[in-house]
């Protein structure tokens, strides 16, 4: 009876922690929401949502500032664009090889050694991209910028690896063997099991690691910070410098701009649509999830 009681006590107690820690992140989401929500109403106050919805000119803290975010929003989708054009094909590919075609000790090698991409600091990322991967595409690339968007784009695409052929890894290794080996059974060499039935069954996973992978790319600070150009241009070259959401709240937050003055709140209303993307890619890839579960 005692040692019953000790258990359900235990329980209790474990089951709080696990209420409480849930609760907890609840709490940080709503929290960062009301912030956004208020400094970024009390910038809209000053500035028309029209201006800054459809705007062509961010100087903010130019003597005359103009608070249009096209710019800033411009920058962030093309510098994300490239990292996914890099990312999802060698993810994807990698994912199919660990998860068919490697053998076992091989997978065990190559798995750690690639999700170490995700440990090295973004600082490193952006310093390679400006100093290293920079100049040897101008050797083939006369026209690129010092700074620009391709080289950084590049060097996300190689930074969000990982988390793309990780957890489509994942994915694909829980399609039950049965279905493969039906695809066997039917005469299919393995490529096209791998192709024509495994990613399909297991397009789900591969989904929410293609928008975990979008929504990297997007909140990535420091490799555009260093490697972008910090210029708030309105452009879909990707040889010129640009500006991205992230990269001009690091700008701005450096401790220049003082405290309660519009150029100040600007930062939480870029927070706020930086916030509203990432939002919209992670209820398509919930929307994508849940229609590709029902068909299969």
């Amino acid at each position: 009876m005692k040692r019953k009681l000790t258990r359900k006590i235990k329980e209790g107690a474990i089951e709080t922690i696990l209420f409480l820690s849930a609760l907890s992140s609840v709490f940080i989401t709503i929290s960062i929401v009301v912030v956004l929500s208020y400094e970024s109403f009390g910038f809209f106050k000053e500035v028309p949502l029209i201006e800054f919805l459809t705007g062509r000119e961010w100087t903010p803290l130019f003597a005359e500032p103009k608070f249009g975010i096209l710019p800033l929003i411009s920058g962030t989708l093309l510098i994300t664009s490239i990292a996914l054009i890099v990312a999802l094909p060698l993810g994807l590919t990698a994912a199919v090889y660990l998860s068919e075609y490697a053998p076992h000790r091989l997978k065990e090698i190559i798995k750690p050694i690639l999700e170490l991409l995700a440990a090295v600091p973004t600082v490193v990322y952006g310093y390679f991209a400006l100093l290293f991967l920079t100049p040897i595409l101008q050797k083939f690339i006369p026209d690129l910028s010092g700074f620009n968007a391709l080289s950084p784009g590049i060097i996300m695409g190689i930074m969000i690896i990982p988390y793309v052929s990780s957890v489509s890894e994942d994915a694909m290794r829980a399609v039950p063997m049965h279905i493969r080996e039906g695809s066997y059974a039917m005469g299919a060499t393995k490529l096209q099991t791998a192709f024509k039935v495994v990613i399909p069954s297991a397009f789900s996973g591969i989904a929410a690691a293609f928008i975990i992978g979008i929504s990297r790319a997007i909140g990535e600070t420091m490799v555009v910070a260093i490697a972008a150009g910090g210029m708030p241009n309105l452009t879909a070259n990707p040889l010129e410098p640009v500006q991205t959401l992230t990269a001009y709240i690091v700008a701005v937050s450096l401790g220049d701009v003082p405290h309660g003055t519009i150029e100040y709140k600007t930062i939480f209303a870029a927070g706020m649509t930086l916030f509203l993307m990432t939002l919209v890619f992670n209820i398509i890839g919930f929307w994508l999830r849940k229609r590709i579960r029902e068909a299969y």
